[in-house]
């Protein structure tokens, strides 16, 4: 078996606190949102695509919330290998960081989703604009610039 030192779990502590420090900024810019369109609501500027939007941003603080929990307990499983480790139960350790990876990789995966559907909500604002729908790249490329 691999053998692994105080070190190796430590490695991971500066990867998880930046996922963090991503999922909380991700976090907060969809409560920003959230409050954006709860003003808009509350004013009578019901856009077309509200409920749409609403589903979206709900799906997306869901995912948020367990990438969170997964980061979490991917640091909480670090700080026990590395107790472990010093405790000198070199099985253990070994169980417990591979824990901790499983739980890093859900997490990261989790994001992933959650930005597929980050782009997905600003296809949908996209949406609304008539000149975007009727246009493309190529369009765009071979226009004539006579006219």
């Amino acid at each position: 078996m691999l053998e692994i030192n105080i070190n190796t779990p430590a490695l991971l502590f500066p990867a998880i606190t930046l996922l963090m420090l991503a999922y909380t900024n991700r976090f907060l810019s969809l409560a920003s949102l959230v409050r954006k369109l709860h003003d808009e609501y509350q004013h009578g500027e019901k856009e077309k695509n509200i409920l749409n939007q609403i589903k979206n941003i709900r799906s997306r603080l869901n995912l948020i919330r367990y990438m969170q929990g997964l980061g979490i307990m991917s640091f909480l499983c670090c700080v026990l290998c590395m107790y472990a480790i010093f405790r000198g139960w070199m099985e253990v350790s070994h169980w417990i960081f591979a824990a901790s990876l499983i739980f890093l990789l859900g997490s990261i995966i989790l994001s992933l989703i959650e930005i597929n559907k980050s782009t997905k909500a600003i296809e949908l604002q996209l949406s609304d604009i008539e000149e975007l729908s009727k246009g493309n790249i190529f369009n765009d490329i071979f226009k004539n610039t006579e006219s």
